[in-house]
Formats: structure tokens, C-alpha cells, sequence
């Protein structure tokens, strides 16, 4: 994740509580989004699921418990490291190393999630935002990635 670009323009605009959503800069294809996740959800050993700690309709990315990280704080509940936002919101929550949380935030690719600040959730679980366009789903792939070889100890 070193070398992580800056992402363009201005942060969107997103909710200060729950439910955290994005509000604006969505992307005008929604088969971005789609490819993202048949994308994440061909990954290795992941479950799709609904998300037990999201809004409805949240598709949660999950992982059998033998193929869990036990030293890790990668899950936001049971084995679900991230979800992703349906229409028309379309970011993502998910578990980082808090390093690479920090450096996401710090390129302007994601956020905290507000309840962290409530100590609710520690600090490396961070909104990522929708990407607008292809390139940004690549960058989206990249930290997507990043969550899932957390979550598997990798």
C-alpha cells in the first residue's frame, strides 16, 4: 500500500452517526460497484452474507472460522471484516492494519468510522469510499485486498 495515490477532489460528504453512509459522489455507473464486488467475493474462502451489524440490504464480506486471523482485530462482528453499502450509498466499511487505516484516511480514500470515535469499534475500522470510475475501483480492489489478508493473518 506504499504507494497509494492521493484520491482527486474533495472528500464526499457522509453522515456523522449511524447509519454511516455516503452521501454524494457515487459513481454514474453502478457496474463499477458491481464488478467490485463479484470482484471481492471470488476471493479465497469468503462467505457473502447480509451484514449482521450494517443497514439492510449490506452485503458483508465473511470467512469460515478456521480461515480467521485470532491474533487480529479485523472484524467488525463474528467473521465479517467488511461490507459493502447498497444502492445509492455504495462505500464500504472494512478492517485494516491501522497503519494502512491511517494511510487510506490520509490520501483521502476513506474516513473513520464515526462510532470509533464513541469506542465503539477501535481505530482501524474506516469507511472506504465508492469509487467513482474504473481506476478508482482498481485503487478499491488494492485496499479491499489489504482488509482480506488482514482478516486471514496475511
Amino acid at each position: 500500500m506504499n504507494n497509494l495515490p492521493n484520491r482527486r477532489g474533495n472528500k464526499p460528504t457522509t453522515t456523522p452517526s449511524n447509519p454511516h453512509m455516503q452521501l454524494d459522489q457515487q459513481p454514474n455507473d453502478p457496474l463499477i460497484i458491481e464488478e467490485l464486488m463479484e470482484w471481492a467475493f471470488s476471493l479465497p474462502h469468503i462467505n457473502r452474507e447480509y451484514s449482521k451489524i450494517s443497514v439492510p440490504g449490506a452485503q458483508a464480506m465473511c470467512l469460515p472460522t478456521d480461515k480467521v486471523c485470532d491474533a487480529c482485530n479485523a472484524f467488525m462482528t463474528g467473521t465479517e471484516f467488511a461490507h459493502f453499502h447498497p444502492h445509492p450509498d455504495y462505500s464500504m466499511h472494512i478492517g485494516l492494519p491501522l497503519a494502512d487505516a491511517n494511510l487510506v484516511i490520509d490520501k483521502g480514500w476513506g474516513e473513520l468510522h464515526p462510532v470509533v470515535r464513541k469506542g465503539w469499534l477501535p481505530p482501524n475500522f474506516i469507511m472506504l469510499f465508492a469509487p467513482r470510475d474504473t481506476d478508482e475501483m482498481e485503487i478499491a480492489k488494492k485496499i479491499l485486498l489489504r482488509s482480506y489478508e488482514f482478516a486471514t493473518g496475511n
